[in-house]
Order: C-alpha cells, then structure tokens, then sequence
C-alpha cells in the first residue's frame, strides 16, 4: 500500500468494500483510502481484515471492518449499520464477494453450483438491498465486480458464467431504478488478474498461466491496480455522468473468443 496520499478524489466519503479481506477487493479498499475516504473493509475472516485494516491506518488512511457473510441478509444488514454509524451515509459501495472453482457441470455438484450462485448473485442483492436506506441519496454510486464469464462461455465455469451474467443484470436494474434518485450503479469486468485466488486457481500451472497469458492480447496479467484506479474513476466525480454501464478492464481478453478449459495448460 502506498506511504502518500496525494490525489483527494474521495476525501469526505464513505465506502464500503465487501469482499475486501484479500485480491481484487482488498486493493480498492486500500485505493480508496489513499485517495482520502473512510473505508469499511468486509469479509467472513476478521484477522485478516483487521490486519488489512492495521496497514491502512498505519498508513495515515481511515478504515474499520466488519465480519459478515453476503449469504446471510439479516448480517449485511448489520453490517450497513455499523457502517453508518462509524462513519455517516455510504458513498460508495462496492459488490467485491466472489467464489469460483473449476469443475465441469457434471462433476459440480448441486450444492457446488449452487454455493458459487449465492455468493455472487444471492449475494450481490442481499449486499445492494441491506446498503439502500444508508447510502446518499443523491450522490452514492454502487460498483459490483463481475467477469468477462458474464459474456464469454468457458468450459468448467458454468457456475460463475450463470452467476456474474445475473450480476451485470442485477446492476443493471439497480441503474433504472435508483437512477432517479442520483444514485449511479456500474459493473466492471475483470480479466485475468495476477495475484489473486482466482488466478491460482484456474491456472494452477506455469503452463497454464503462460496459455492465459497467450490469449491475451496486451500480452500480460493485468494488476489489482489495473481494477482499484479504474473503481477510483468510477467512485469520483469524473465519472458523474457514467451509469449502467459494464466497463472491460481485460488487456482484450475478452475478444480472444469462447474461452478454453480453465485450470489447464
């Protein structure tokens, strides 16, 4: 995490970043920070919140955290509560809960399939819904964190495919809906990105990341930073007039095609 805070662009604010206690979600969280917002970190592990939380403060950023699961309503609930009561209305609010595994359709079990669905989709509403009466209203956007499997079928990943599609929809919906009453919502859609569970799990191999790195056309991993500065933009007010939309940050992965078999060479 970076010792300067230099940039400012949400000092005042307030978010709130589920799934945040490693990858993708702790990098935004600590992005966030540096650019001046008091930051609510969220995830089921509170030791490594708390440790992710000790490096912000440490750091000259304000945080805290909250241990909940997004399966669980009545939780986010609770943990909205908290948020507000810390640190006033939500600003920002960031869909970052992910589960992923490889596993065809036919050795995925129910439950497996299930499990991915309402940790990503399930999820996603409860976090949305349990957020609405404390955000700012107007002036909160909500970004939810989705996958080039919402548009591109890949073999193994029927679960994430169904569960990030309902996402972007769901996102969607929330940006006809509480449009009117200044809140933005917008998805972004992550490639393959180096340093995260998702990578080590589907692609275990060095062969197997140099075959997703092969199909990306800039030729490399993008960074947890390549995310966190594009949710910064989409969390500023440079993006005031952006709502609904899916925003690709990928290297042109996504134009590669049907995507092969993840978790193999």
């Amino acid at each position: 995490m970076s010792q300067t805070f230099r940039d400012g662009l949400l000092t005042g604010k307030t978010a709130f970043v589920s799934g945040s206690s490693s990858g993708i979600g702790l990098r935004i969280a600590e992005r966030f920070a540096e650019a001046g917002a008091r930051v609510m970190l969220h995830g089921r592990k509170i030791d490594k919140l708390d440790a992710a939380v000790s490096r912000i403060l440490e750091a000259g950023g304000t945080a805290s955290s909250v241990a909940a699961d997004v399966r669980d309503y009545p939780a986010m609930v609770d943990a909205m509560a908290r948020t507000r009561a810390l640190f006033g209305e939500i600003d920002i609010l960031v869909c970052g809960a992910a589960g992923n595994f490889p596993a065809p359709v036919m050795a995925m079990s129910p439950n497996g399939f299930k499990a991915v669905v309402d940790i990503d989709l399930l999820g996603t509403y409860h976090t949305v819904r349990a957020a609405y009466e404390h955000l700012r209203k107007p002036g909160a956007c909500v970004i939810s964190l989705s996958a080039n499997h919402a548009s591109v079928p890949y073999a193994a990943q029927a679960h994430v495919c169904a569960a990030k599609a309902g996402l972007e929809r769901l996102t969607q919906c929330l940006a006809v809906e509480w449009g009117p009453e200044g809140i933005r919502a917008n998805v972004i859609n992550p490639g393959p990105i180096d340093g995260t569970e998702g990578m080590m799990r589907l692609a275990p191999t060095p062969e197997a990341r140099q075959a997703v790195i092969a199909s990306v056309p800039l030729r490399r991993l993008g960074t947890r930073d390549d995310i966190a500065n594009l949710a910064l933009f989409l969390a500023s007010d440079a993006a005031a007039y952006i709502h609904g939309a899916v925003l690709i940050c990928d290297g042109g992965h996504i134009h590669s095609g049907v995507g092969p078999p993840l978790g193999s060479a």
